[in-house]
C-alpha cells in the first residue's frame, strides 16, 4: 500500500497554510479547498461570484494538471458558497469546467468562510 504524498505547485496560489494544496495517495488526488486566490500574486481577489468561482476553479485546474491529472478526471466536488441565493450564477461558471459524466457534487451554504471570499471548492480525482 502506497503513502500519502503531499502535493505543491507554486503555478496555483500557495498561501502558507497549515495544510497541503493536495495529498496524492495510490492513484487518487484530494485538492484542499480553493477559492478566489490569484495564482500569480497569491492575492485574494473579491469580486462577484462567477470572478470568485471562475478563481477557484483555475486554481484546481492548475493544480490537477501540475499533479497529472485533469478536470476530466475529477470524482468528487464539494462547494461551499457565502450565499445560496448565487447557486445559479455559480452553475453558469461550474459548467463551464465540467462536460460530459460530471462529477459527484455537495454544494452547501456556508456562515462564513476564509480571507471573505464568496466560494471555495475541494475536490478528489484520479491520476
Amino acid at each position: 500500500m502506497a503513502d500519502k504524498k503531499a502535493f505543491e505547485t507554486e503555478k496555483a496560489a500557495v498561501l502558507g497554510g497549515p495544510y497541503s494544496q493536495a495529498i496524492i495517495h495510490n492513484d487518487l488526488i484530494f485538492i484542499s479547498g480553493q477559492g478566489a486566490i490569484d495564482p500569480q500574486t497569491n492575492e485574494v481577489m473579491h469580486g462577484t461570484i462567477e470572478k470568485e468561482a471562475e478563481l477557484s476553479m483555475e486554481n484546481i485546474r492548475i493544480i490537477l494538471e501540475e499533479a497529472g491529472s485533469s478536470l476530466d478526471k475529477v470524482l468528487q466536488v464539494t462547494v461551499y458558497l457565502l450565499d445560496m441565493g448565487e447557486y445559479n450564477r455559480f452553475n453558469e461558471v461550474y459548467k463551464r469546467y465540467f462536460q460530459g459524466d460530471l462529477p459527484a457534487r455537495t454544494c452547501v451554504q456556508a456562515a462564513r468562510l476564509p480571507f471573505g471570499i464568496r466560494v471555495e471548492i475541494n475536490a478528489i480525482a484520479y491520476i
